[in-house]
């Protein structure tokens, strides 16, 4: 790839969550959010989904949140590892649960400021640009049982005084920012994505997007502190990407594809544009869905986000005749499987040209630089003799989609950065896995938790860094 195809300034680096990295769940003042309630094992499906009531923690089940890679402890060394790799930027996220452990207090942790103020100045002192998710999956417990969570309009307010802290206690320190991670996700996994949890026979669609709503909005005001405190902040949506396909070109398929990418593209519609788009009208009316709205609504939405950012994993599928018995359990995201592709250990379709149809559709779409904030893939890693970690396979994954990166640039389209997915082993969101590995930095530690947490460089940490030194010509 010639050197030219990453412009200068290009941001290179990789994204971890606080939920699948920090552990500390009972430390410095953090209140339980509603991943630490997410088990492994059997009933981890049905508590995503929201079907499951799980509101106090059991005995007999194991919680990967609660300690998870020990980032909370080790983030000196951490941030080390990214140094030496030539990071330029690391996208993590601030776990509200530090700031405001109950999430309807008046005064802040600051115990919990302290923690992130010393962690964005430990990024600084590298010259890594931190790019922070204000909410990446994880709502305050508290907001869940005595609110319900994003169905209540308080949570507006509740947010909107969690942002403007954030914004304001690490002011200097911080400049990219993203509200919502995967917004679009609390469609498919309602309790892991907004915290919500159905009643028998209520109407989960209007209850799912009525907490859009309220997301939506809080998304927006969070966006307008962020421009009031510092006019120099860069405020980002985020979306789970990846296009739906048509099964084949029978015009119901594709129809169905597009009904699919409506559903998911809904959020980053209403953040990127600041209004809800036609099509919602009938897809409300078709689900018996009536938002309530209060007056000044459609102004604060407004309030329309710098740039667009994303994850990309894989292409989707669909089909007119789609359902749960013929659709992947994959991925949270349902999709039929494509026979065009290959897939991963886990089933996800490997599909570089498909990061590059996304790119371009989304610029088409929006007309705003792009971040590809997730991208990576989820494999078992073993030591062999030697004690290395020769995964050749996520190197050849990551080359294929940088490389398809490079040509949407070569499109025409503004791209910001890249954080690869997970750059150090963590915490499967999907299944709570710690054996679903993603990171360029190995660590010790299974899925019933059990080792030493040691970290590991792998051999894609010494591609990685090559790909940063030559900004993206060297793949090799």
């Amino acid at each position: 790839m010639p050197a030219s195809t990453f412009p200068d300034g290009f941001l290179w680096g990789g994204a971890l969550a606080a939920n699948q990295a920090e552990g500390a769940c009972f430390e410095g003042g953090k209140g339980l959010t509603t991943v630490d309630m997410i088990p492994h094992g059997p009933h981890r499906l049905a508590v995503k989904l929201g079907q499951e009531k799980r509101f106090t923690l059991r005995d007999d089940e194991f919680y990967p949140s609660h300690q998870a890679i020990d980032f909370y402890h080790r983030y000196k060394d951490d941030i080390a590892l990214m140094a030496e790799m030539g990071f330029t930027v690391f996208r993590t996220s601030i776990a509200w649960s530090r700031i405001y452990p109950n999430g309807d207090e008046l005064t802040p942790n600051a115990e919990g400021i302290a923690f992130y103020r010393d962690l964005f100045a430990e990024c600084k002192k590298y010259n890594i640009e931190p790019l922070v998710t204000l909410c990446h999956f994880d709502v305050p417990m508290h907001l869940v049982t005595k609110y319900g969570s994003w169905r209540n309009r308080k949570m507006v307010d509740f947010f909107a005084r969690y942002a403007r802290t954030c914004f304001t206690a690490f002011d200097g320190l911080v400049k990219y920012w993203l509200t919502f991670n995967e917004i679009n996700i609390l469609l498919h996994s309602p309790f892991s994505g907004a915290g919500l949890v159905f009643e028998q026979q209520e109407n989960q669609e209007q209850v799912k997007y009525q907490a859009a709503h309220h997301e939506l909005l809080a998304s927006a005001l969070a966006t307008k502190i962020a421009h009031e405190v510092n006019p120099a902040n860069q405020v980002g949506c985020m979306l789970a990407g990846g296009n739906f396909y048509p099964r084949t070109c029978k015009p119901e398929d594709v129809w169905a594809a597009l009904e699919k990418d409506r559903e998911n593209l809904f959020f980053i519609d209403v953040q990127a544009r600041g209004a809800y788009p036609a099509y919602t009208k009938r897809l409300f009316r078709e689900k018996g869905i009536s938002i309530v709205t209060e007056t000044g609504d459609d102004e604060i939405l407004k309030h329309t986000v710098d740039f667009v950012s994303f994850s990309y994993y894989a292409s989707r599928c669909a089909s007119a005749d789609m359902n749960d018995h013929n659709s992947s359990a994959a991925n949270i995201v349902k999709s039929l499987k494509n026979p065009h592709i290959k897939a991963s250990e886990w089933g996800w379709g490997i599909d570089p040209l498909g990061l590059r149809i996304t790119m371009n559709m989304m610029y088409d779409r929006y007309q705003k630089p792009l971040f590809l904030v997730e991208n990576g893939l989820g494999a078992k890693d073993e030591i062999n003799p030697q004690g290395e970690i020769d995964d050749d396979y996520r190197i050849s994954y990551l080359r294929e989609h940088i490389n398809a990166m490079g040509e949407a640039i070569a499109d025409g389209i503004p791209v910001m950065g890249y954080t690869s997915w997970g750059c150090i082993d963590l915490v499967s969101a999907s299944t709570g896995e710690m054996s679903k590995r993603y990171g360029f930095v190995y660590v010790d530690r299974d899925d019933q938790g059990n080792g030493s947490l040691a970290r590991k460089r792998k051999k894609s940490f010494y591609w990685y860094k090559k790909v940063i030194a030559s900004n993206g010509a060297d793949l090799d």
